[in-house]
């Protein structure tokens, strides 16, 4: 680009004009272009984190990997576990029994999921431990009939620490009367939160061997359950421990077990992205009115450089500069506020609770009770580019149309 060019058209950018509507314009395609930089930015943000914010709860109780028998039983467990912690990316593994009962206690009955647990080695694959309400993980001993539960469980059967219920399996014992369910009475010893209703409705861990007299698994177990360096890297290890371990184990890992809820949370963010995009294209093509009018406005400038020797290609860069100008200084504005506000969403929005006295999440309703925020610096780079591309594009046409201005017409009533 020829230096005449960028200096006319930054000087058409700064000059006062005579036309004040335009600048008005102008200023309202760089404002809205910024807000809506600074809504991509910030939406999406919060969008990873609170996919992040999941990601953990469910992860804090649901295994990275977990190897299981085809019928769902393994023998030998201890075995498995020894050859599977070998692999670089194993961190912990712990074994489990899976089962389905009931709990009744007074009048309430609630189906459950029963997860027999070794304590000592739950504690390192999951996060229960560390969302315990009352009571400890610990508390769970083997001959004792312990039994922990999810926070809402315990609340739908109006139970508390220290109290007994019955554990109904629903394998049934044959008896000269006929067939009827196995009971069990428990105490509880501890109540968990995670903050995922599914297990916190759902969910009781009673020790292991417990477990095992229980559901007549000898010393049997359902699983192993692995916790793994890095997440992300689950279905590589999962394809990687099934070519080293035996081919009569079914492994599966996080991705698999909660693939819908998590492609679900994608879908959503691409789906804002695309809506709030619509914004910065608005805002853009805005760009167009404004260039369309100051074209107008400079039909005599036009012919005199036209005159002077100026090419179309020049004068048609002469306003993609000043278009451009108007793209990247709105763009800029836009990445600069909207980073700052996601890094700082934290202090914003409890300010802006105590000044209209709101709350967006409430502790009572929501389980997350406070707007996470994950800045991904992907994110900012491809919403400027786009930006700055959308932009572009809008300079387009008024500068090919300046392009084509008629010397000879523009001068007639000068």
């Amino acid at each position: 680009m020829q230096p005449f060019e960028l200096f006319i058209g930054l000087r058409y950018t700064r000059a006062k004009r005579r036309n004040h509507f335009i600048s008005f314009i102008s200023l309202i395609s760089m404002l809205g272009i910024a807000l809506g930089v600074a809504a991509l930015i910030v939406v999406l943000s919060v969008m990873n984190g609170f996919q992040e914010e999941l990601r953990a709860r469910i992860l804090g109780v649901a295994a990275h990997a977990q190897i299981s028998g085809l019928d769902n039983t393994l023998s030998n467990w201890q075995s498995v576990e020894s050859q599977a912690i070998k692999h670089p990316e194993v961190v912990a593994a712990a074994p489990y029994i899976m089962a389905q009962g009931m709990l009744s206690f007074d009048q309430n009955v609630q189906g459950v999921i029963i997860r027999g647990i070794l304590p000592e080695y739950e504690d390192k694959v999951a996060d229960i431990g560390q969302h315990m309400k009352a009571g400890k993980l610990t508390n769970l001993r083997a001959g004792e009939f312990g039994i922990v539960l999810g926070s809402e469980l315990a609340r739908a059967l109006g139970v508390g620490i220290g109290e007994k219920l019955v554990l109904i399996a629903p394998q049934g014992q044959v008896t000269p009367a006929g067939i009827l369910p196995r009971l069990k009475q428990f105490r509880v010893v501890g109540i968990f939160e995670v903050g995922m209703y599914e297990y916190d409705n759902g969910l009781a861990l009673i020790d292991m061997a417990d477990a095992q007299k229980l559901y007549r698994m000898e010393d049997k177990v359902s699983g192993i359950r692995l916790k793994l360096k890095d997440l992300y890297k689950a279905p590589q290890v999962a394809q990687e421990l099934s070519a080293m371990l035996s081919s009569d184990l079914y492994i599966s890992d996080w991705t698999r077990q909660h693939a819908n809820f998590f492609r679900a949370i994608q879908i959503e963010k691409n789906v804002m992205f695309i809506i709030l995009l619509l914004i910065v294209a608005v805002a853009a093509f805005n760009i167009v009115s404004t260039l369309v009018m100051v074209v107008t406005d400079k039909q005599a400038d036009i012919a005199i450089l036209r005159t002077l020797g100026a090419s179309p290609g020049s004068i048609m860069k002469i306003f993609i500069v000043q278009g451009a100008l108007i793209g990247v200084i709105g763009t800029m504005m836009g990445l600069l506020g909207g980073v700052t506000l996601a890094m700082n969403i934290d202090v914003v929005v409890p300010a802006i609770e105590r000044l209209f006295g709101i709350h967006f999440l409430a502790k009572d309703i929501y389980y997350i009770s406070e707007l996470p925020s994950k800045l991904e610096i992907n994110d900012v780079m491809v919403i400027g580019a786009v930006s700055l591309v959308l932009s572009l594009l809008a300079t387009l046409y008024p500068s090919w149309r300046a392009s084509k201005t008629n010397p000879a017409e523009a001068l007639r009533y000068e």
